[in-house]
């Protein structure tokens, strides 16, 4: 079966808010709805790994030649709607299945408990029929 992975992106979507400034129940069901989906997919086979990422203000970029000691700063970085939230591995049947699941992730409920409509990016992950020429 082909892997995807389903990268989440740090866009709002649907809100301009940042997610710090939602009421505190409605943090709670967006990871709640996350947990739910999880659990779903983890039971049906699915789901390979599942991993948020902290705030991007927390990332760093690190640069190196290979033999000098390596540069590390906190920037520059793309606008924050461009940078990733998080991200699943699911192992699915088909494409079809893996943007099925994508979408599921996109209405994850965000303020009023409305989708949120954040951008999922889907690609396949490389296998080693890849590299065979």
């Amino acid at each position: 079966m082909p892997k995807f992975l389903l990268m989440v992106n740090h866009d709002g979507g649907a809100f301009e808010e940042p997610m710090d400034e939602w009421a505190p129940g409605d943090v709670a069901a967006h990871f709640d709805y996350y947990a739910a989906l999880t659990k779903e997919l983890v039971a049906s086979g699915e789901m390979v790994q599942f991993t948020p990422l902290a705030d991007p203000r927390l990332a760093r970029i690190v640069r190196s030649d290979g033999t000098s000691a390596p540069v590390v700063t906190d920037g520059p970085f793309p606008e924050s709607k461009e940078v990733l939230a998080g991200f699943n591995v699911v192992d699915v049947d088909s494409e079809a299945r893996a943007l099925e699941i994508a979408a599921r992730i996109s209405a994850v409920p965000g303020p009023g408990g409305l989708p949120t409509q954040q951008p999922v990016e889907v690609r396949q992950v490389m296998t080693d029929a890849a590299f065979d020429l």
